[in-house]
């Protein structure tokens, strides 16, 4: 492939959510931090992290949900300012992070210096501040990228041999090496390719071939990938995004599958559109592994929110999008995955094909994932999404939420409210009034199929007002925390003066 340089802007998706500031800001997806601020990372918050764990070590954190679609509409624009004025081709590995053949516009600019000095103020004109890396590989090319080097041609391995083995991105497989006493990347490269190969399988000859300065993949097996492209053709042209996204995922589950049955992955994948006017628009994606139907669903969203925003699509004129295309490139032989080594653990590949066949027999809902959000209660909190679908309506989880719940958590929240009774000591239901004012003490709590107790304490009442200006959906509660004598504790709601079970601590 050559020389390679790779752009990096630090902490884009921080970029992307407009926090960029003194206080502590951590984006996250499914639990896991993606990337943190400046005041965070002070603060020992690291990528990889836990939520939880980033919080216990900065109780200031603030926490934001990540949007991919969002970080690729917000990256398109500085992806077509670096084509049209520095080099004409490159490939978005991910928001933030670009690749491309260093040799050609190395040669016009006048070296590779002078081509990571053109590149970063390319960026730093649309005040984004970025790095930029060359090297052999990918790899190589990106984490040179983060300290702004260029690597000697031919000293990949040599320049990577003093990093930790953690940094060729396998944690369990670091893991492990580090029990064995290998902790470097150049004592990884220096075991035998073979013996590799046997002990730790597909993901450790990949490690290996990236530590030893090669690329993790290996060479292409066919050129021509023709035969693989899938395409949809819109009957009439179409203008709104919502359904081309949606073709754009029923083409990547068929190009999937008909790649699954030549026995090859795609390293790279082009996204085209034609439109009714002759023009056509495309963006090429590179990734690390598999790119999913939903992965590359919220990459094309993304892209055409950005066209669409810059004035390349029209939804009025004679703009309209006639077909989307699916282009798999640098085809590669499927090596498949060693599970034995590291305990049972399936694939992306057998986990969405086992979803599959659960929602053809019961239904697309049957099959769901848990997507955490902002909300008022605990059960607002959590989004149920069917599996493989793009979460449309995403709730910040910064807030601000008004009448929030505080902490602690409850341990269990029931699908639906159970009956309760709150009364005092003369055997009177408990109410709440307008200004938050409880009739009595609470002396017993009871809830059903779950018995009676005594009342050992309490907190609350909260109080909570949604939409008070839509008539049919408007919701006044309040909610209360009960201990009980028996050692169970309630989170109690009360909505037009009757007592409900919402959740239980545990």
């Amino acid at each position: 492939m050559g020389r390679i340089i790779v752009g990096w802007i630090a902490d884009f998706p921080v970029i992307v959510a407009g926090t960029l500031g003194a206080k502590p800001v951590a984006v996250v997806h499914r639990d896991v931090v993606v990337a943190c601020s400046e005041t965070a990372c002070q603060a020992s918050v690291r990528r990889r992290m836990r939520v939880r764990v980033a919080q216990a070590r900065c109780p200031q954190l603030r926490v934001v949900e990540r949007d991919l679609a969002a970080e690729m509409r917000a990256f398109e624009p500085a992806v077509r300012h670096i084509e049209g004025t520095v080099m004409p081709r490159l490939e978005v590995i991910r928001p933030g992070l670009i690749a491309a053949p260093a040799r050609g516009p190395s040669r016009y600019w006048g070296g590779e210096q002078q081509l990571i000095h053109r590149l970063t103020a390319a960026l730093a004109e649309l005040d984004l501040p970025a790095r930029a890396g060359i090297a052999d590989t990918v790899f190589t090319a990106a984490l040179a990228a983060r300290t702004g080097q260029i690597v000697p041609a031919g000293g990949d391995a040599a320049w990577l041999a003093p990093f930790p083995v953690g940094v060729l991105g396998e944690t369990r497989l670091a893991e492990l090496l580090q029990r064995l006493g290998i902790r470097t990347v150049g004592a990884y490269a220096a075991l035998p390719e073979h013996q590799v190969l046997a002990r730790f399988g597909a993901d450790g000859i990949g490690a290996h071939r990236t530590a030893r300065g090669r690329h993790d993949r290996p060479l292409s097996v066919r050129a021509n990938t023709g035969e693989h492209t899938v395409a949809y053709a819109f009957e009439t042209a179409a203008y709104l995004l919502d359904p081309v996204v949606f073709a754009a995922k029923a083409c990547a589950e068929q190009l999937h599958e008909r790649l699954a049955a030549a026995s090859v992955v795609c390293a790279r994948l082009e996204a085209s559109v034609d439109l009714a006017d002759g023009r056509t628009l495309s963006r090429t994606f590179r990734h690390e592994g598999r790119l999913s139907a939903l992965a590359v669903a919220e990459r094309v969203r993304g892209v055409l929110q950005a066209w669409a925003d810059a004035g390349l699509l029209d939804t009025e004129g004679e703009q309209g999008i006639v077909r989307l295309v699916l282009r798999p490139e640098e085809l590669t032989a499927a090596t498949g995955r060693q599970s034995a080594l590291f305990g049972e653990r399936h694939t992306p590949e057998e986990i969405e094909r086992a979803a599959a066949r659960v929602q053809a027999m019961l239904g697309h809902q049957a099959v769901v994932r848990v997507e955490l959000g902002g909300g008022r209660g605990p059960a607002d909190r959590v989004r149920l999404i069917p599996f493989g679908d793009v979460d449309a309506g995403p709730r910040p989880a910064g807030g601000p939420w008004p009448g929030r719940l505080p902490a602690p958590h409850p341990a269990s929240v029931f699908p639906r409210w159970l009956p309760a009774r709150l009364t005092d000591t003369g055997g009177q239901p408990v109410t709440v009034a307008g200004r938050l004012a409880l009739s009595a003490p609470p002396a017993r709590v009871a809830v059903e199929g779950y018995g009676e107790a005594a009342v050992d304490g309490w907190a609350g009442p909260w109080p909570v007002l949604e939409r008070w200006w839509d008539r049919d959906q408007a919701r006044r509660i309040a909610r209360m925390q009960i201990a009980a004598a028996d050692g169970r504790a309630w989170l109690l709601v009360i909505e037009h003066g009757r007592w409900w079970a919402e959740a239980h601590y545990g």
